[in-house]
């Protein structure tokens, strides 16, 4: 045993992961890395956001496989103890385990940092091998293949967890990330000891290997390759099994499952399935409470300082998409470079390798509420960006008055927006409309799970606006008209029936007990102008 050779540490960690109350069995994807271990000579990198389960899965792995544990207390109750290949590999391997994100205590060069991790394996593996005679001057690498031709042709496994931690310090040069580069290069790549190299990060490889170098890997991204997918954020039954965990855990339940899918969900695999921020959710289940548990550290703070020395180039898109409105953009995943982003698909290419926005059928988005939040701290903070942060304040006031039917307030507030000419208001569609109202209507969002396009009555809404807070507060349904007119808008609610999303199933309780309201809103291109009516649908109070 040692640190970084068939160390205990992954076993105690992943040990105190699985006895959690909001634990998620993924162990199935053992499965998948039987068959490679078998074959030998196999690189796999899976990139993912932060706080997408990387280290977790890179805890179980190593704890599975790793020589002289007993790891069958922590795996036989889970899903993988089914496998006919379980007993077979079960810490049956050695296992290099190193965690990238350990930096050595007041250090200052790249040097101090790749010796304490060289140094640390050349020690357990002189520990660990005794009977030979390895040199310590010799390179690791040296001595891992001294010990694969003079030890019994042993192999090893490699998982290696944050592999581009090291870019992100300050300490660090163009020339060092060349030479850790070429470190792992030397330390992996076609060597007879290696079984398997199993590698996480947030950037995919080619962003630093331009070269050859660590072209062995295949890379595994959550918006390009579908291939274990299932395996990093939760999915939808996975979300609806923690929250009925949750319900049997708390007398008084605050978090509703709805809240869940508005707070952190956005997220989507390549095959389209609907993927949940993990961390996330269990904090606010664990916390009783939706609320924003994204940290604003690294990547972000660089992310939006090229977002303010380009803003001409995405400002009218961020805009669209605070606004709730997908944007075309054809994301590049290796252009993140926290160096040059120089374009505006780079800059959104980067906003998706680091989770702020999600990427879906040639289209990026903001994701849910949690990261809608970061982006209203932004526009606070933007100049240029300002009109969108003025049109957002309005939105609470445009609630009120809309909830109060005073549609005299509603036009003063759509106009405004108007006058203020924001980019974005050409009208040239009921698209651009859209836009306008998710920013007039942002505040809502705090009160109100708002969806686009959903399915009610014998159609699809514009807008519907489902009380989160209050049962008892009012219900809403928005429709929107470019060259018609309000009272059409409230007439296809009418006679699309929109209103029966509300009232549940025959002989069900109310879940809502508030009004129902038909909001109708139309703009006019010739004359310019906006017009709004209100009625009162039902009225359960």
């Amino acid at each position: 045993m040692g640190i970084y050779l068939n160390s205990t540490s992954a076993c105690t960690l992943y040990q105190n992961e699985s006895i959690k109350p909001y634990f998620v069995d993924k162990t199935q994807i053992l499965e998948e890395i039987f068959p490679l271990i078998e074959e030998g000579s196999n690189y796999i990198c899976i990139t993912r956001p932060r706080r997408f389960g990387k280290t977790v899965m890179a805890n179980m792995i190593a704890s599975f496989l790793v020589k002289g544990e007993d790891s069958h207390r922590i795996f036989c109750d889970l899903d993988i103890a089914r496998s006919e290949k379980y007993a077979k590999h079960m810490n049956q391997h050695n296992v290099i385990y190193i965690s990238f994100n350990e930096i050595p205590y007041g250090c200052k060069s790249y040097l101090q940092y790749i010796e304490r991790i060289q140094k640390g394996i050349i020690k357990d593996l002189k520990r660990a091998y005794s009977n030979l005679e390895l040199e310590i001057s010799d390179s690791v690498w040296d001595i891992l293949r001294e010990i694969h031709e003079y030890g019994g042709k042993e192999k090893f496994v490699f998982v290696l967890d944050e592999w581009d931690f090291i870019f992100h310090q300050d300490f660090v040069t163009e020339q060092d990330k060349k030479e850790y580069i070429l470190f792992l290069s030397n330390l992996l790549k076609d060597k007879p000891y290696v079984s398997l190299a199993y590698m996480t990060g947030i950037l995919p490889i080619a962003k630093y290997s331009s070269g050859s170098e660590l072209n062995m890997f295949l890379e595994y991204t959550m918006a390009s390759e579908e291939k274990y997918s299932n395996y990093f954020g939760f999915v939808e039954s996975e979300v609806d099994e923690l929250y009925i965990r949750y319900l049997s855990l708390n007398q008084e339940p605050k978090v509703t499952r709805e809240g869940l899918r508005t707070w952190y969900d956005g997220y989507h695999t390549m095959g389209g399935e609907r993927v949940y921020n993990p961390r996330s959710v269990v904090a606010s289940l664990l916390n009783n409470n939706l609320g924003n548990y994204w940290t604003s550290s690294g990547p972000y703070d660089e992310i939006f300082y090229y977002i303010r020395n380009n803003v001409d180039a995405v400002r009218d898109d961020i805009a669209r998409m605070v606004s709730g409105t997908p944007v075309t953009a054809e994301v590049r995943e290796y252009a993140a470079t926290s160096m040059n982003l120089s374009t505006k698909d780079e800059i959104f290419s980067a906003m998706v390798v680091y989770g702020f926005l999600s990427y879906e059928s040639g289209c990026v988005s903001i994701p849910n509420k949690e990261l809608m939040d970061k982006f209203a701290d932004m526009l606070k903070k933007e100049p240029s960006l300002d009109y969108v942060y003025r049109l957002a304040r309005e939105s609470e006031r445009m609630l009120k008055a809309t909830l109060a039917e005073d549609t005299k307030t509603m036009l003063s507030i759509l106009e405004y927006a108007h006058d203020t000419e924001v980019p974005l208001l050409s009208y040239n569609n009921e698209a651009d409309l859209t836009a306008v109202v998710n920013l007039v209507y942002l505040s809502a969002r705090n009160y109100y799970r708002i969806e686009r396009e959903d399915k009610a009555g014998r159609g699809y809404v514009d807008f519907i606006f489902y009380p989160e807070m209050d049962r008892n507060a009012d219900c809403l349904i928005l429709e929107l008209k470019v060259d018609d007119t309000p009272e059409a808008a409230i007439q296809q609610i009418k006679d699309r029936s929109y209103a029966l999303r509300f009232q549940g199933k025959l002989g069900e309780a109310l879940k809502y007990t508030g009004r129902i309201l038909a909001v109708g809103i139309a703009y006019d291109k010739a004359s310019k102008k906006h017009n709004c009516k209100i009625e009162v649908l039902k009225n359960f109070r």
